[in-house]
């Protein structure tokens, strides 16, 4: 392996060699506004002091904070070569958004059938550019690197899979986008983080936002007419900055029982922690459900508040009843965003409803003891949002699977 890529005996000191490296790599000093950097300088100092990594950890952890600000500085780049780029406006986005683990993936990809939708391919996230035509992706570089870092993270990780499977060519969240101005969420989840959350939770992410409005005219600039297909669990939290970029969104918001989503998180995100640090796994578990059953529980009273100004923009879909009926939930999403169920799309649904490739890697196991809450402990802290969406299951479990 190239040594340029060791990661740094301390990572506060290293804000120049970092910028040097992936200037080296991207041909150009412009990382765009500077508007990222306290985040990024934040992220580096906690890097030294919270996490126990591992010397594996230490290289994956540097190594995600390259490729990210790799993925930025290419989009700038790529923003100079591409004039024009933004003479479009975003116009009526279809986006999902809810609680991580509510189904907003398999719906998002069920979706994402529909040739008439564009999204934000896996691949692109890391390289924003002009999406070229399919056929070509798996000749360019950056396609390759990105299936190469995926096939490698399963491989470290095999339950990942059944968990949460990503895929280059397949549509994946706005946060990967996001996470390019240093002030998300995301930065919490791969490992020990909790000098930069403290900074993070007091943090304004609009100039995030402005960022992967560009990167999203960028990526989309080749076919500006289609209509936009994005999912975000993050949004929640931030449904008025969503609004500020796209006035006319049409939202999707997915519902299921805290009790049985937020465990589900935890357990994904700790699936990489015997990779990235040393010990503490089950101090880190408790911290961790702590942590976001507080986190989502805000964001969905932060959006309540959101959503009365916007009334006729969110469409609730019930978890249970994607579950049981897909395709009736479709038809009424499709009537919510004015769009014609196609027969060709509506095929094309069912039978990956009927292949079920959400479950072809494994059911994603995990048990809400394992992470120091009870169920009726994770309820009663999201007050009556349980009772509003009538989300309370008619029997008890500890344990649960997510599709």
């Amino acid at each position: 392996m190239d040594d340029r890529y060791d990661p740094p005996q301390q990572f506060a000191t290293a804000l120049d060699q970092l910028h040097e490296l992936v200037a080296g790599e991207v041909g150009t000093t412009d990382f765009g506004d500077d508007d990222y950097l306290p985040g990024l300088g934040v992220l580096l100092q906690s890097m030294d002091y919270d996490p126990h990594f591992s010397e594996r950890g230490r290289r994956y952890a540097w190594g995600t904070v390259i490729n990210v600000l790799r993925g930025r500085a290419q989009a700038i780049r790529s923003m100079a070569e591409n004039p024009g780029f933004d003479a479009r406006s975003i116009t009526s986005p279809v986006v999902i958004t809810g609680i991580p683990r509510t189904g907003t993936t398999a719906l998002h990809k069920l979706m994402a059938v529909d040739a008439r939708f564009q999204g934000l391919q896996t691949w692109l996230l890391d390289t924003p550019m002009p999406r070229p035509p399919l056929e070509t992706w798996p000749d360019y570089p950056a396609y390759q690197r990105t299936a190469a870092a995926l096939e490698a993270r399963y491989k470290a990780a095999p339950t990942k899979r059944a968990a949460h499977n990503i895929v280059a060519e397949e549509v994946d969240e706005c946060c990967l986008l996001l996470r390019q101005g240093f002030v998300s969420n995301l930065w919490t989840c791969g490992w020990s983080a909790a000098t930069y959350d403290a900074w993070w939770q007091c943090q304004d992410e609009a100039a995030s936002y402005r960022h992967y409005y560009r990167c999203m005219q960028l990526i989309g600039s080749n076919e500006p007419e289609k209509r936009w297909l994005l999912k975000n669990p993050g949004h929640l939290d931030n449904l008025d900055l969503l609004f500020a970029v796209f006035p006319d969104a049409r939202v999707i918001q997915t519902h299921r029982d805290p009790a049985r989503a937020v465990p589900s998180l935890c357990a994904l995100l700790m699936q990489l922690h015997p990779v990235v640090e040393q010990g503490r796994y089950e101090q880190r578990a408790h911290n961790m459900l702590a942590r976001e059953v507080a986190k989502w529980a805000q964001a969905v009273r932060r959006a309540q508040g959101v959503r009365r100004a916007h009334p006729a923009q969110v469409l609730d879909v019930i978890h249970g009843d994607f579950h049981h009926n897909p395709m009736a939930v479709i038809e009424r999403i499709y009537r919510f965003i004015g769009m014609e169920l196609t027969p060709q799309a509506s095929t094309a649904m069912a039978q990956r409803v009927e292949e079920k490739p959400e479950l072809s890697h494994g059911v994603h196991q995990y048990s809400v003891a394992d992470f120091g809450l009870t169920e009726d402990e994770i309820r009663e802290r999201f007050g009556d949002y349980i009772d509003r969406f009538d989300l309370a299951p008619r029997t008890s479990s500890t344990a649960g699977a997510v599709r």
